[in-house]
């Protein structure tokens, strides 16, 4: 039997968007969206989401990354946030963080279809993306996952002196990320 079949593991369809990060206004002008969707187990742990949007994305570099669930915006003082295990600096918005990637399965998350929740990558040159829930699928098609379905706009160079133009000087940083309110 082929096809599609009953799974008690269902697949999220997730789109990720760039929203903010140090790419220069020549890249900006050729990839005025960059977005990858994703197909994902809902028992993946937030570590092999990362892995997969890393990979989607074409970073060489790891650095250290938080998923932030149920704000309205990246830095938002009500999101619950997941990262590595460790001691959280003062920039964070919160002391405490809700979980770590390696436990916390999509499924943990409660998402649901709709939704969008935030992931910050590289803490210094803050890489911030948007995550959307297009679909949970509980009959999903069997394969291996995760799954890159779309990509949307060139992989950004992961530090701006990766263009081809090697001018830092003439980068700006396209940041549309709202900083929490401080209060």
């Amino acid at each position: 039997m082929g096809g599609k079949q009953k799974v008690v593991n269902p697949v999220y369809t997730l789109r990720v968007d760039l929203i903010g990060g140090p790419v220069s206004d020549e890249f900006l002008k050729k990839n005025p969206q960059v977005s990858r969707t994703i197909l994902v187990r809902s028992k993946f742990k937030l570590q092999d989401l990362h892995g997969a949007i890393f990979d989607a994305f074409g970073r060489d570099e790891e650095h250290m990354y938080e998923f932030q669930v149920g704000g309205k915006k990246p830095m938002d003082k009500k999101a619950r946030t997941y990262g590595l295990k460790m001691e959280r600096p003062s920039f964070f918005v919160t002391s405490e963080q809700d979980g770590t990637v390696d436990k916390t399965s999509i499924a943990d998350l409660g998402l649901k279809t709709g939704q969008t929740f935030f992931y910050w990558f590289d803490f210094g040159d803050d890489w911030w993306h948007s995550i959307t829930v297009e679909k949970i699928d509980e009959t999903a098609p069997n394969g291996k996952y995760p799954l890159i379905t779309e990509r949307i706009g060139a992989n950004p160079p992961q530090y701006m002196f990766d263009e081809e133009d090697g001018d830092e000087e003439d980068c700006d940083v396209e940041d549309d990320v709202d900083e929490a309110d401080e209060k």
